[in-house]
């Protein structure tokens, strides 16, 4: 998660919702006032004319990619996700009874059009796509997606565009909006957001969602069961981060880009604030008596033997890999990399 704090101006919507006595029950799909500042950003950003009814506030970005699953996945039906995924996008499509039909993407890390076309079956309900990417930083152009686009407009399928990274494009590349650039496909496509990255609020639990009326009140109703209202006070803070300023975003994306640059040299991920490094070619060394033979075994190693702390690439179906992440100072960032230089020296 980002390391930076939540920018002064939100903190203080929250404290004046508080002594405004902002603190009861909210409609379930947010308060008026939010639905209508994430309209306008998808308007103003995205260039999506999404009606505040068309829109949902969530308890965080991940619940609005499981309310998706939830009520668009019958028992059996198939959700598309290239690989690397991040880690949650399985499980959810499991937790309903549905499939994750898993695409393995080549060196660039990205699902091709002909990769989607031979993944595809009479059950594919849902195409899941993250950009920029959890784990990987890769960001889709538009060109990538508008091929993507084709074959999709040959089917049924849904779209489950998660966009949380949005906002952490480097190196003079942009962010596309599915949406946006495939308006045909507005009609299915849900466009999955929140303010946890690009305005360091993880804690503050707000995500939100727009898309297909009938699919937004589907996914409100069964909220309305599972949580109700997303807490009251972080929602007006959020109506203060989309409406607000914008400064800190960019702030924060330029030190993300800076450490980035300082991390790695090539290939250089587009956006997010991860690496996620081939490191297959250590597998087969040993470490004492150990022998390294997966992603799993050389984190374990490399946090026991030299506490460094990274994430085995299997849990995002690329078991070749490690995830490193860059929300840390510049500081943290020279040790942990010198620990895995370390490291990696000391295999035999």
């Amino acid at each position: 998660e980002p390391d930076f704090d939540t920018p002064e101006h939100i903190k203080q919507a929250a404290i004046e919702a508080l002594n405004e006595g902002k603190t009861k029950y909210t409609p379930v799909a947010g308060i008026p006032q939010l639905r209508q500042a994430v309209a306008d950003k998808f308007e103003r950003e995205n260039g999506i004319p999404y009606a505040p009814e068309q829109t949902l506030i969530t308890i965080g970005g991940k619940y609005a990619c499981y309310l998706a699953c939830e009520v668009l996945l019958d028992p059996g039906d198939e959700a598309i996700i290239p690989a690397p995924y991040w880690v949650s996008y399985p499980s959810q499509a499991e937790l309903v009874g549905g499939r994750a039909i898993v695409v393995e993407t080549g060196d660039d890390l990205k699902m091709t059009p002909e990769q989607l076309e031979a993944a595809i079956t009479p059950r594919s309900k849902l195409l899941v796509l993250n950009s920029p990417s959890n784990p990987s930083g890769v960001v889709y152009t538009k060109e990538d997606l508008l091929a993507l686009a084709e074959v999709v407009a040959k089917t049924d399928i849904v779209i489950l565009s998660d966009e949380i990274y949005e906002h952490l494009v480097y190196d003079g590349g942009e962010h596309h909006s599915w949406a946006s650039i495939a308006p045909e496909l507005i009609g299915r496509t849900i466009t999955a957001n929140g303010v946890a990255k690009s305005y360091s609020m993880t804690g503050w639990r707000i995500g939100y969602a727009a898309g297909p009326l009938e699919i937004i009140k589907a996914m409100s109703k069964v909220q309305s069961q599972q949580t109700s209202n997303a807490t009251s006070i972080a929602q007006w803070a959020t109506v203060a981060a989309l409406n607000g300023p914008q400064d800190e975003v960019v702030r924060m994306r330029t030190a993300f880009a800076e450490r980035r640059d300082h991390i790695v040299n090539r290939p250089m991920p587009g956006g997010a604030f991860y690496v996620f490094p081939d490191v297959s070619a250590h597998y087969g060394k040993r470490a004492g008596e150990k022998v390294i033979s997966d992603s799993i075994d050389l984190c374990n190693y490399l946090l026991e033997e030299h506490l460094v702390a990274t994430v085995p690439g299997s849990g995002f179906g690329k078991d070749r890999h490690l995830r490193i992440s860059y929300a840390c100072s510049v500081e943290q960032i020279d040790q942990g990399i010198d620990r895995v230089a370390q490291g990696l020296a000391a295999l035999n």
